[in-house]
């Protein structure tokens, strides 16, 4: 809140001078924005929500169709993350048969980057006139979203190496000579609960098993953190099961525009904002809920 005092202090002095230079509105603009979002500060309690995130994205059933609305929502979290300044990382991607995606995991990077998307776990769904169907009809396509934080070594995570099975496989997709011709990529699966993580966009096996071990420490906080939630809150913990089906907020693009979340009955009527990663007021309104 300091540096946001300093720079309003010395934008004031900039503006009395120059208050014209599109340099000085535009760095005004900025700060009008940080302002607002520094207002919900106070809503990133858990030990997590000042760190970094995974982000999951996964295609339903509906194969071409599911597939694409999932590259749609890669794209509008991508976006996301350009306009708060995070870094953007592709872990891992699957292309579709035909278009699209199958599945994406991102690491996003940045303040705060797990706090502002923890509550955007769950089911997506679209509705729209088909590009893929020759006779124009609407379509109802359905894609998941996983997010788990990436911890740091400030929250301690034990993992027994006993407990787990590491399998090396040759990496698919784009990558290169090096990446298709040798088993490079890494699955780590944690035996005691079923948990699978898979890495194979690094250069190396070694680099792919250490990308794999950081989400797979940070996967089990989550797990943890569930755990936790459920023996406090029955309810709570209800709310961040994924299960398919059950939507947490709606994407129609047909007959009509708009974007309503389905816990906090947020909407928003620009649905093409809203793609293009306008995601902010969704996410407070669920911080703020939760």
């Amino acid at each position: 809140m300091q540096n946001l005092e300093s720079e309003y202090q010395n934008l004031a002095e900039l503006y009395e001078i120059a208050p014209d230079d599109a340099d000085v509105l535009g760095a005004i603009e900025n700060l009008s924005i940080a302002a607002h979002q520094a207002k919900f500060i106070t809503l990133f309690r858990e030990p997590a929500d000042n760190n970094g995130a995974f982000l999951f994205i996964q295609a339903g059933a509906g194969g071409t169709e599911a597939q694409d609305w999932a590259q749609m929502l890669s794209r509008m979290y991508a976006r996301w993350a350009e306009r708060h300044g995070f870094v953007t990382e592709i872990i891992e991607e699957h292309e579709g048969d035909t278009a699209g995606i199958k599945n994406i995991t991102y690491r996003i990077s940045g303040d705060r980057a797990y706090g502002w998307l923890k509550n955007e776990i769950g089911v997506h769904r679209l509705v729209r006139i088909s590009p893929f169907n020759a006779n124009g009809k609407r379509q109802t396509s359905f894609a998941s979203v996983d997010v788990w934080p990436d911890i740091d070594d400030a929250i301690e995570i034990e993992i027994n190496e006993k407990d787990l099975r590491i399998d090396t496989y040759r990496a698919s997709g784009a990558g290169g000579q090096h990446v298709n011709k040798t088993d490079s990529a890494v699955r780590i699966t944690h035996i005691p609960t079923n948990t699978v993580v898979t890495c194979q966009n690094e250069r190396s096996q070694i680099q792919n098993r250490e990308m794999a071990m950081k989400m797979l420490r940070s996967k089990l906080y989550e797990l943890e953190m569930q755990k936790r939630a459920e023996a406090e809150d029955a309810a709570k913990a209800a709310q961040k099961k994924i299960e398919w089906g059950s939507q947490i907020r709606n994407y129609v693009l047909y007959p009509y525009q708009l974007v309503k979340d389905v816990r906090t009955n947020v909407e928003k009527t620009d649905s093409g904002s809203v793609l293009d990663g306008e995601l902010d007021d969704f996410m407070l309104a669920s911080l703020q809920q939760s």
